[in-house]
């Protein structure tokens, strides 16, 4: 993954973040969802397709 911050719809196969909950690569995903957080003074990004991945992770 290259660019973790690039627009909807410019991410390509090869630098498109992955689905945290179902592994597909998000591409062209108008609903892409980014749930950060921060833990022992570090920063994470978990990329999902849609709502209905993200609450599936955090279930």
């Amino acid at each position: 993954m290259n660019d973790p911050t690039s627009a909807v719809g410019e991410a390509t196969e090869e630098s498109a973040p992955t689905c945290a909950s179902c592994g597909d690569q998000i591409v062209d995903e108008p609903a892409h969802r980014v749930l950060t957080s921060v833990e022992n003074e570090r920063v994470s990004a978990e990329h999902f397709c849609d709502e209905d991945c993200r609450a599936a992770f955090v279930e």
